[in-house]
């Protein structure tokens, strides 16, 4: 048997039922507490609700953080941060928001206060957080998640410098939220199409994993389960909108798809192209997987094939990136570059943007060099 190791993050609780409800006790200990969200959900009845369960504690609010977590974005939410000596953020939103806050929350941390500070705190993609159990920083994160995207769940954050058009990735212990609420309705008022295409990411977080080279039984496990119950759900919301007992089985699919990466399992080339195609021309997370997953299926087809078809049989096809396209284009979204304005002459210039690191560098097929990014692309045209 082979040496491995299973890494556990630094969250405390994850709560589920109504923020009215769940909210109030993770802040409990608190005095002061800062909202960070976004323009679209500042004026939302999900937002309302955050506040109305926050209460006198509300210390300020931070609403401009926008797709990527542009460093900008990160800088002003950190400042506010240390402006209002806030002891907690709640994060109200997608991955964007959630991501964004991590980021900030390290830069208050570490005392960083411009473009250069936040860049030195990028690190590999391959890195790992270790050390979670050291004495706790001040603030952290209670998330509300808005979108099936799993960012909650995670100790690392990709943010983008968006005058290089390069997302980077910072990974911390405690960057991971300190405790998730998972309320249904916090999703009703989240447009269809990226919930949807965030469900799909959720997707290709647990079928990258079930389809990796190096595998472990905790990983297949909830990768398969994600699977299953995401075939359900995101058709059963599509049909019918406000259908929460759909939403809250996708919110648990979601957690799920994500708990392979604990085990050391990693993702492939969907989700690095998707970093690409994110930093370089602004594709958000979830419509990334829309494009990728069915491609990079597609191109590992050869060598991994054979697991490739239990993931075909769980989404109702026999070939892997076949049932993925049909399964995406069920829910109504695209599954093609020139559906998000890409056009085929872009294609080298993204490849070229390839680092030669994860998750590209981990995908089951040897990715040689960006004329193998390239081929991937071409296959999303």
């Amino acid at each position: 048997m082979s040496t491995s190791i299973h890494r556990w993050p630094a969250q405390q609780r994850v709560r589920t039922g109504p923020l009215a409800e769940t909210l109030p006790p993770e802040i409990a200990d608190c005095t002061r507490v800062l909202l960070a969200t976004t323009r679209s959900l500042a004026k939302s009845e999900i937002a309302a609700a955050v506040r109305a369960a926050i209460g006198a504690k509300l210390a300020g609010e931070h609403a401009t953080m926008r797709a990527h977590s542009p460093f900008e974005d990160v800088l002003a939410l950190a400042q506010m941060l240390r402006e209002t000596r806030a002891e907690r953020v709640v994060a109200l939103g997608g991955g964007s928001v959630i991501d964004g806050a991590k980021v900030a929350c390290r830069a208050v941390w570490a005392g960083a206060t411009d473009r250069a500070a936040l860049a030195g705190l990028a690190v590999s993609r391959g890195a790992e957080p270790e050390d979670w159990d050291a004495q706790e920083p001040s603030p952290r994160i209670v998330a509300v998640p808005t979108t099936l995207s799993a960012a909650e769940f995670a100790p690392h954050a990709g943010y983008t410098d968006l005058e290089a058009g390069r997302k980077m990735r910072a990974v911390e212990p405690s960057q991971v939220p300190r405790a998730v609420i998972l309320d249904p309705a916090a999703t009703l008022e989240t447009p269809a199409e990226l919930l949807l295409s965030s469900g799909i990411r959720a997707v290709d977080h647990a079928a990258e994993r079930l389809c990796a080279t190096r595998r472990a039984p905790f990983s297949d496990a909830v990768s398969r389960q994600a699977l299953l119950m995401l075939a359900e759900a995101l058709p059963a919301i599509h049909r019918a909108p406000r259908d929460l007992p759909a939403r809250a089985a996708a919110q648990q699919a979601m957690w799920l798809s994500v708990m392979g990466g604990w085990s050391g399992v990693p993702v492939g080339a969907s989700h690095g192209i998707g970093y690409i195609l994110g930093g370089a021309r602004g594709v958000p997370h979830g419509i990334t997987s829309c494009l990728g997953l069915p491609a990079v299926m597609q191109w590992n087809e050869p060598v991994n094939g054979e697991a490739q078809a239990e993931v075909a049989r769980l989404l109702g096809g026999t070939r892997g990136h076949e049932a993925l396209r049909g399964f995406i284009r069920g829910l109504g979204l695209p599954t093609t570059l020139a559906e998000v304005g890409i056009a085929k002459d872009e294609i080298e210039g993204l490849a070229a943007r390839w680092d030669g690191g994860p998750p590209i560098a981990t995908n089951p097929r040897k990715v040689e060099g960006p004329a193998d990014v390239a081929a991937i692309l071409r296959l999303m045209r």
